[in-house]
């Protein structure tokens, strides 16, 4: 797919009488940038540049069309077609058990993450992932955006990925993400103990016609499940996770007690006063869904 989308270039900047210095000047990159994605050598072209190039070189968004198929390649295969359903999901229903999610980390995050594949091929191949991770970000804000509800287990909290600096700023990020209505965020706590996604991540698409594919992924592994008997045992152990993480509101105190202290002893609510929070927050949202903000304290009741 590089190699096509680098013989197109080629093609319609030959078609506009341009060299490849003139149309690295419109795009703002060096030539030597054009002569890389016409050979379909080097990084792969990001998102904006290939915006850039379809403008100028008046491909009526062939190029633009055909970059997420560029960046796929990235990847490994096993992954590939996992990303193509995500990318037209209507939700994404993710549990990690490791890092945080790749639709919700910052740039410095995600680089770091990255970096820690053994099987990474070099400097080029690092840019060419991190370009990818950063571009399927920019569906959240899209008005195709999918409902994301996102649990995190608490050592994805707890594992300072890059430093306390990084770390920082991803937890941040966390926090701004869950401000938005259609992104949900909750922590599954140690004190939960096991549970039967503890091997990796699990990510549940919800497609456009209804339908629901599962994803397992490991470290240097990932199985997609789109028959629905195992896809319906996959949700069924979402939904268990779910209801064992602690409520946004809790989830969100918890995050900002982790970047406040990075104390592993953060006080973490018992099994019955989440149990009670959760009820009552339910009571107060008419659609079913948990708002976001501070933590509401319980009224009392009159004795009668």
């Amino acid at each position: 797919m590089a190699a096509l989308f680098g013989s197109r270039v080629r093609r319609l900047r030959t078609a506009a009488g341009l060299t490849q210095a003139e149309l690295g000047q419109k795009t703002h990159v060096v030539s030597t940038r054009i002569t890389q994605i016409e050979r379909a050598s080097g990084a792969k072209p990001t998102l904006e540049l290939a915006r850039a190039l379809d403008a100028v070189l008046g491909a009526d968004s062939l190029l633009v069309d055909l970059w997420p198929y560029v960046y796929r390649e990235a990847f490994p295969d096993w992954s590939r077609r996992f990303m193509e359903l995500a990318e037209r999901a209507t939700v994404v229903r993710q549990y990690a058990a490791h890092v945080v999610p790749g639709l919700l980390q910052t740039e410095d995050y995600a680089r770091e993450v990255l970096s820690l594949d053994a099987l990474l091929d070099g400097e080029d191949q690092l840019e060419e992932r991190l370009t990818a991770r950063m571009g399927r970000q920019e569906r959240l804000g899209s008005p195709d955006r999918p409902e994301l509800w996102v649990v995190l287990d608490e050592a994805v909290l707890r594992r300072p990925i890059g430093g306390r600096a990084v770390m920082a700023g991803q937890l941040d990020q966390l926090l701004t993400a869950a401000a938005e209505r259609h992104i949900t965020v909750q922590v599954l706590p140690f004190d939960q103990g096991g549970h039967e996604a503890m091997g990796g991540s699990l990510t549940i698409l919800t497609l456009p016609d209804g339908s629901e594919v599962a994803y397992t992924e490991g470290a240097d592994y990932g199985q997609l499940s789109e028959e629905p008997t195992n896809v319906s045992r996959y949700t069924v152990i979402y939904d268990r996770l779910r209801a064992e993480a602690l409520p946004p509101l809790m989830s969100l105190d918890m995050i900002r007690s982790v970047m406040g202290s990075n104390d592993r002893d953060t006080n973490v609510p018992s099994r019955s006063e989440r149990h009670r929070l959760a009820q009552e927050q339910l009571q107060q949202s008419s659609r079913g869904r948990l708002r976001r903000g501070g933590p509401r304290l319980p009224r009392r009741r009159p004795r009668s």
